[in-house]
């Protein structure tokens, strides 16, 4: 039987309530999650690899760069069904998505977490595992790009979010809803990935994306920051359909003047931006004066997706085809 790689980022899943420190902190072994798993199972396939011991605010561009060229030893193993990235739920669906962005394999790659650590009731750690390995090792996961699987559901990296800071039913696809579930031995598919592009961009990581969410009554001085601090993207999470107040608007054109690429995207939870509106700052208003929109994608996945674009040295033009 082919293999599965089950790569071990951190994260709650590992870790248990230290009583010091009064808090959850790493603490689990991946050979002694696997161990756990096997007892409860007839995996006799499962091969463990400790990348880090992070908590998933601590993983960074550079880590995610890292990481993927780890997954691509075991992808380009014929000895391997695929990948199961083990993996902090607080930075999951950014990480999900890097990977997807400049992942040109066939064979399943699968993020997954816990919303639990292993001292609290109800730990759900083990079961996103088997759901995981039972994702990667079915044919029909196949050709579908970066997928992540918590709470028997099956999402798309670029559809997922995190929408709640407890439920163990957290992560959403909110506009289309899972590709699929696991049911008991059974993966189930519904529906294709609606809003995947398969990017193929080459991986690499910067610091000089930054990301700001638009408010009633907000100035330029914070767009003026990252102009005069250097950085050449910025993401705006902008009000509804993707409009901003007037009082941005001298802002942006400086930073548009300095070089930097400014990408448009909603800070509500769905649907897309559209440059519908012509008054200042107005959707119509930011396009004339060069800003990008982003789509549907959320602001920390255009954040990931600017990044990318940046690094590859894509033009504006380019630029606004990838996020069109």
């Amino acid at each position: 039987m082919k293999k599965v790689a089950l790569i071990f980022t951190g994260g709650t899943i590992s870790m248990k309530v230290n009583s010091k420190l009064q808090g959850a902190v790493p603490s689990m072994a991946p050979n002694e999650l696997i161990d756990t798993l096997k007892a409860e199972t007839d995996y006799d396939n499962l091969v463990g690899i400790d990348f880090s011991k992070l908590p998933s605010p601590s993983i960074t561009p550079d880590k995610m760069y890292d990481l993927k060229l780890l997954i691509d030893k075991y992808l380009e193993d014929d000895d391997y069904y695929g990948v199961v990235v083990v993996h902090g739920t607080d930075t999951l669906e950014e990480t999900a998505f890097y990977l997807d962005a400049v992942n040109n394999a066939a064979k399943p790659i699968v993020l997954t977490g816990s919303m639990k650590n292993a001292s609290e009731l109800g730990y759900d750690g083990l079961t996103n595992l088997d759901s995981s390995i039972k994702v990667v090792m079915d044919d029909n996961s196949v050709g579908r790009g970066v997928l992540v699987v918590m709470n028997y559901q099956i999402h798309a990296a670029c559809e997922v979010t995190k929408t709640h800071t407890l439920n163990l039913d957290t992560f959403k696809s909110i506009e289309f809803g899972p590709l699929g579930i696991i049911d008991a031995d059974d993966v189930i598919y519904y529906r294709a990935q609606t809003l995947r592009k398969a990017y193929g961009l080459t991986p690499g990581h910067s610091d000089k994306v930054g990301l700001i969410e638009a408010y009633a009554g907000m100035h330029s001085d914070i767009i003026d920051f990252f102009t005069d601090n250097g950085y050449k993207g910025l993401v705006i999470a902008a009000l509804g359909r993707g409009n901003l107040p007037a009082m941005m608007m001298d802002g942006i054109k400086r930073a548009k003047e300095a070089g930097m690429e400014i990408v448009i995207v909603s800070r509500a939870l769905a649907g897309r931006v559209l440059d519908t509106y012509g008054y200042i700052g107005g959707g119509k208003d930011l396009v004339r004066n060069g800003c990008i929109m982003g789509g549907n994608l959320n602001a920390p996945k255009a954040r990931i997706l600017l990044m990318l674009a940046l690094i590859n040295k894509l033009s504006h033009d380019q630029i606004r085809a990838i996020f069109s």
